[in-house]
């Protein structure tokens, strides 16, 4: 049975922008002294941008302003936006219901930044409403974003398929009472770093 809507989270799903979010991050994060394992990263894959670097500096006891290191991350961030490819078995799923039924994208990114990507990508004009950290106050695992996504598309959460990379992600689509595909399991995520 045909879904009434997909939702499409958009980093590690749409596009293959995980790598660079990581080197990112890594690169920001060094000037300070602080690491970042790769598994650690994926491990929060979905949170926004403040919560992640927040957390790290907490973890890490370095007192230094989380914004500030927010704003250093995503301009290292957007200088890579150019090289990100898509994520080809995900994007022919989007096309293939493109016109056909209502498509959102549900990101805990911040929202300049995902609708770069999905503009650099070519597909920003397929969804009818983008979703991002700054949308919801609560963010994945918990289903706000999702739920928000459905809202705006004008339909029933129960009858939305979410597309989701990440562990928080999965679950977030799940408590919103919808089906959920792993995109890990039609593509095998590229990592800067072999995997412990």
């Amino acid at each position: 049975m045909q879904p009434a809507a997909l939702i499409f989270d958009c980093d590690g799903t749409l596009a293959d922008t995980m790598p660079a979010h990581y080197e990112a991050w890594v690169a920001t994060l060094q000037r300070y002294d602080v690491e970042l394992d790769e598994d650690l990263f994926y491990a929060m894959g979905g949170w926004p941008t403040l919560k992640v670097a927040t957390h790290l500096l907490e973890r890490a006891r370095v007192n230094i302003p989380p914004q500030r290191i927010v704003d250093e991350k995503e301009a290292v961030f957007e200088s890579m936006l150019g090289s990100i490819q898509p994520i080809t078995p995900v994007i022919d799923i989007a096309a293939k219901h493109r016109g056909v039924i209502p498509m959102a994208v549900g990101s805990g990114g911040l929202k300049h930044l995902v609708v770069e990507t999905l503009e650099h990508l070519g597909i920003a004009d397929w969804f009818q409403a983008i979703v991002t950290c700054e949308d919801v106050e609560l963010h994945k695992p918990f289903p706000d974003t999702y739920l928000e996504a459905a809202k705006q598309l004008n339909v029933d959460p129960k009858g939305c398929t979410v597309y989701e990379d990440t562990d928080p992600g999965i679950e977030a689509g799940m408590r919103a009472g919808m089906q959920v595909v792993d995109v890990r399991t039609l593509y095998t995520p590229r990592r800067v770093t072999p995997k412990k």
